[in-house]
């Protein structure tokens, strides 16, 4: 059997033993969970970077949400965050490269 030791969607081993397929998991404590949504935000990323696959970005935002929830913050919540940082600081629409300050 293959080891895999990576974070998966809950519905993945519904899904492996639907295919009839034996599979063996473990739940992690809290400490892990968030090490194992760290990696598993660089993997989602990386993922896009190489494939410019806009559905990667929805698996990046199912991985952003999760870590989120876990430090006590609501998607709702995130979300009034970055509406307020857009607000004040604005988003990245006009593409704006800053390439240096005078002091």
């Amino acid at each position: 059997m293959p080891t895999y030791n990576k974070l998966v969607r809950d519905r993945i081993p519904e899904i492996i033993a639907a295919g009839g397929k034996q599979y063996t998991t473990e739940i992690l404590s809290d400490v892990a969970y968030l090490e194992k949504l760290n990696q598993k935000l660089q993997e989602e990323l990386d993922e896009y970077l190489q494939e410019q696959d806009l559905t990667e970005l929805a698996d990046l935002l199912e991985v952003i949400y999760a870590v989120a929830q876990t430090q006590g913050m609501s998607k709702e919540e995130l979300e009034e965050i970055r509406a307020a940082k857009a607000e004040k600081r604005g988003g990245f629409k006009r593409k704006i490269l800053l390439v240096g300050v005078e002091e």
